[in-house]
């Protein structure tokens, strides 16, 4: 039986390092920064970050069970009105993050954690504009390696 994306990546501990990594570029990058520096930040935000992606990916329920809800996490991000080039941005931080943190080369893989960050920007930016309304119910998203899953 095929391993799942969480799996193929590395577990827990290897998101966990993409996190960082991607973290790391987000603060770096010049446009980035300001959403990535802000001083109310949860304290754990790249744990529950890596918890989050874990989850997508096939990993345990950890994000869901200790950390929130879709719903939640949309709202977070949601009404902060146009963002230019900053989801494309995102999507180039995690594509370099990969490389920083040390997941496998494996070009499939590669292809389908990229393939999962376009979606997630995309869904995300879908409650960008302000009073868009937010799904009161709405489950975590589960990806692999056919993409999205129903």
């Amino acid at each position: 039986m095929r391993p799942s994306v969480f799996e193929a990546a590395g577990g827990g501990t290897a998101l966990l390092a993409l996190a960082r990594a991607h973290h790391a570029r987000c603060l770096a990058d010049p446009e980035l920064n300001h959403p990535f520096s802000h001083d109310d930040q949860h304290p754990q935000h790249v744990e529950r970050l890596a918890a989050y992606w874990a989850e997508v990916l096939g990993g345990p329920p950890e994000y869901s069970a200790s950390c929130g809800d879709q719903p939640a996490l949309l709202r977070m991000h949601a009404g902060n009105g146009e963002m230019t080039d900053l989801g494309r941005r995102f999507v180039d931080c995690f594509v370099a993050a990969a490389d920083d943190a040390g997941l496998p080369q494996d070009p499939e893989l590669r292809a389908v954690l990229r393939a999962y960050m376009e979606w997630a920007v995309d869904d995300v930016l879908t409650y960008s504009d302000p009073g868009v309304p937010v799904p009161a119910a709405a489950a975590v998203p589960r990806w692999s390696w056919d993409g999205l899953q129903a």
